[in-house]
C-alpha cells in the first residue's frame, strides 16, 4: 500500500511488507520537513498535495516544485543526507514513510524494486530539472499553459481526469514557482480563458482545447 511501484510477485510483495512503514497525517500548512532535517525516509504521497519551498536572501520564498499522490517526496536528502528544502502540505495530506536504509537493503534482495526506483527517481530528478530550464525562455502564456499541461499529464497518469481539475495550490504559489508575479498570473489565465482555451472557476480548471493550449507553447514574443 505505501510502496509506490507495481509489478512485485507475491513472494517480493512478502518480502517488501517486512520494512517498517508508517503512515503519517499532515494538516494544511504543516511541515513533513524542513531545511537541514537529517535525512532519514522517503515519502509516498497517499492523499493531498505539497509543495517544496527554499528560502530567498530577501526573505521572502521561492517554490521549488508541487507533488501529487503517487509521488515521492525527500529526494533532496539522498546526497547530504540533510533536507534541502521545506515540505508543507497544501491541504489535508496522508504519507507514508519509507525508511531509506531498510529500502536500500530489500532492493538487494528485490532486484526489480531497485530497478523501479532509480527509474523513478530519475524521472523525479530529470522532471524537477526540466522545468527549471524551459521556464528561462517562455514568456508569461508559455509558462502557465506548460505548468497546467504538466498538471494535466501527471494527473492523467494516476487514473485522474486529464482535462478537469482542482489547484491545491494558489495564484501566488504559481506565479512563485513560475517566476511570475502575482498580477501576471491572473491577467494570464484570464487572456486563456478568453481564447477558449481554458475555463476557470475559482480553483477548478477546465481544459476546453488541449491542441490549442499546447499551441500556445510555440508562441512567439510576449
Amino acid at each position: 500500500m505505501c510502496l509506490p511501484c507495481c509489478g512485485l510477485s507475491r513472494p517480493e510483495r512478502e518480502l517488501a511488507n517486512r520494512l517498517a512503514f508508517s503512515r503519517s497525517r499532515l494538516r494544511r500548512g504543516e511541515h513533513l520537513y524542513r531545511i537541514g532535517d537529517s535525512f532519514n525516509s522517503l515519502y509516498a504521497v497517499r492523499n493531498g498535495f505539497f509543495k517544496s519551498v527554499t528560502p530567498l536572501d530577501n526573505g521572502r520564498e521561492q517554490v521549488t516544485g508541487f507533488s501529487m499522490p503517487g509521488e515521492v517526496l525527500g529526494l533532496d536528502g539522498i546526497g547530504p543526507e540533510r533536507h534541502a528544502f521545506n515540505c508543507i502540505a497544501l491541504e489535508d495530506s496522508e504519507v507514508c514513510a519509507i525508511p531509506f536504509g531498510g529500502l536500500q537493503s530489500l532492493a538487494f534482495e528485490i532486484p526489480s524494486l531497485q530497478r523501479h526506483f532509480y527509474k523513478m527517481m530519475s524521472r523525479e530528478i530529470t522532471r524537477g530539472h526540466g522545468v527549471m530550464l524551459q521556464l528561462g525562455s517562455m514568456n508569461a502564456e508559455e509558462r502557465l499553459a506548460m505548468f497546467l499541461l504538466n498538471l494535466s499529464r501527471r494527473f492523467a497518469a494516476r487514473g485522474y481526469s486529464e482535462s478537469e481539475f482542482n489547484l491545491r495550490m494558489t495564484r501566488e504559489e504559481i506565479g512563485s514557482y513560475l517566476s511570475l508575479t502575482l498580477e501576471t498570473v491572473s491577467r494570464t489565465f484570464s487572456k486563456l480563458q478568453d481564447e477558449r482555451l481554458i475555463c476557470v472557476q475559482q480553483k477548478l480548471i477546465r481544459i476546453l482545447n488541449k491542441a490549442g493550449l499546447e499551441g500556445v507553447m510555440g508562441r512567439q514574443g510576449n
